[in-house]
């Protein structure tokens, strides 16, 4: 079992964890790990394949996302009910989806990158491709993305709080094809707080996130 590394993330450090905490309702009482739970966040519900393959999403002039062969990212919780939260939780993947893209096709230059994705989001998503691309790192394998919840802020601001299990996801480098194997540990899951403005095309952008590695709601 392999994780990824860190996503590097753009919040002020000591307003991260309060932000985190906030979203969540965590408490901070030092409840049972194992049970530790996103409040309000519903863990079952239908798990999805990525839409990165197919990637329009029903909007015209959307980039084309597709992954290579042997990896996948899995979105769960993709329907409340709600249209609009619908809508934050397809582009919450989609942006997420444009940052492995990017890797992929090699280059933090990539439509879909800022397409999803802007102001301080789309800085740190283009310091994380290059991360990879500098050290010419590509990733392989299955990372799992789980208890989705959104939190709507008026008609064009949402925040979306989700978990990663990166636990089945292995880096690889290009020039090897070598696979580095890490052993699963509490660091394979993380916690993050996205935020997401509506523009004027009508897509949720990703405009801010701050993670939590390690994270005792995300663990299993």
């Amino acid at each position: 079992m392999i994780r990824r590394p860190r996503l590097l993330v753009t919040a002020a450090v000591g307003a991260t964890a309060a932000l985190l905490l906030t979203a969540c309702g965590g408490s901070g009482n030092g409840g049972s790990k194992g049970n530790d739970k996103i409040a309000g966040a519903d863990s079952g519900g239908e798990t999805s394949a990525s839409p990165s393959a197919s990637a329009s999403a029903g909007s015209a002039g959307r980039p084309k996302i597709t992954f290579p062969a042997g990896v996948k990212n899995v979105f769960e919780d993709q329907k409340t009910g709600n249209a609009t939260k619908d809508a934050v939780l397809a582009d919450n993947a989609l942006s997420v989806n444009s940052l492995d893209d990017a890797i992929f096709q090699g280059s933090a230059d990539t439509k879909a990158l800022g397409f999803y994705n802007t102001g301080k989001a789309l800085s740190a998503a283009i310091i994380y491709v290059q991360g990879y691309l500098d050290k010419s790192d590509t990733w392989v394998g299955t990372t799992r993305y789980f208890n989705r919840r959104v939190t709507l802020s008026g008609d064009t601001s949402a925040t979306v709080i989700y978990c990663s299990d990166e636990s089945k996801s292995f880096l690889k480098n290009r020039k090897t094809n070598k696979v580095k194997n890490t052993p699963t540990s509490a660091d394979s899951y993380v916690l993050y707080n996205a935020k997401l403005v509506k523009n004027g095309q009508g897509v949720w952008q990703t405009t801010n996130i701050v993670s939590n590695r390690g994270a005792e709601e995300c663990q299993p």
